[in-house]
């Protein structure tokens, strides 16, 4: 057996594996997206039971196989048990786990990601935020870091910092008065400054700010759009999420 190692992480998914096992996908901050076997898990009286979980933050102690890691001792920090009385909460929560784990790749570093997703999953139990604008900063955020974020503090065509009241799905960012096309959508200031601030803030800024309807359904229909370029699937829980 080779020696083990900690791996800070949240659980993505779950499942069963053998007669008393469970197969776990955790997003860690050491090696991005991994698969794990947790021996035992399923059993009554299992001290790992509870930590393979869905959204179950922790270190993770485990040692690594040919395919996957073997995790034989857990320390959970936030389980967000609050998330499970909430039909809603759990459906959105559910939501992020798979969106992070389409973005994120095996072996590749994805501290980013997960203290996205973290700060994302506290954003969701705290009653804080519309559970829709929680969604839409989400992928956003996620959409940056990952290298494929619109530009949106200049003319995507001439370079222009001013009157970037379009935005162009075509061209992937914002266009000025002069550039803009007969099908770009429409942007208030107030639309503009947000995806600004989604895009540039750290994510312990992000889930700060309330927008009003009209704002969001601009951001809404950016974001949304945006997004579908980036993806070529259709997630399970989108189909019970409101737009």
């Amino acid at each position: 057996m080779s020696e083990t190692c900690t791996l800070t992480g949240m659980v993505l998914s779950a499942a069963p594996a053998g007669e008393y096992d469970k197969r776990i996908t955790l997003l860690t901050k050491e090696q991005g997206k991994v698969t794990a076997f947790v021996r035992g898990a399923r059993r009554p009286k299992s001290a790992l039971q509870a930590a393979t979980n869905l959204f179950c933050f922790g270190t993770f102690e485990a040692y690594e196989g040919r395919d996957a890691y073997t995790v034989v001792k857990a320390d959970i920090l936030n389980y967000f048990s609050e998330l499970y009385t909430d039909p809603e909460k759990t459906w959105y929560g559910c939501y992020f786990l798979e969106l992070a784990g389409y973005f994120t790749q095996p072996y590749c570093e994805a501290s980013d990601q997960l203290k996205l997703l973290y700060q994302t999953v506290r954003a969701l139990v705290s009653d804080r935020l519309d559970l829709r604008l929680i969604r839409r900063i989400y992928e956003l955020k996620t959409l940056v870091y990952h290298g494929v974020s619109p530009v949106v503090t200049s003319c995507v065509q001439c370079g222009s910092k001013k009157d970037l009241h379009w935005f162009s799905l075509r061209r992937r960012g914002t266009l000025c008065g002069t550039c803009k096309g007969e099908h770009d959508t429409v942007l208030s200031d107030a639309a503009l400054y947000t995806l600004q601030y989604i895009i540039s803030s750290p994510i312990e800024k992000l889930y700060t700010f309330k927008v009003t309807e009209e704002v969001y359904g601009s951001i809404r229909t950016v974001i949304g759009q945006y997004l579908q370029l980036y993806v070529d699937r259709e997630f399970k829980t989108l189909s019970l999420l409101p737009d």
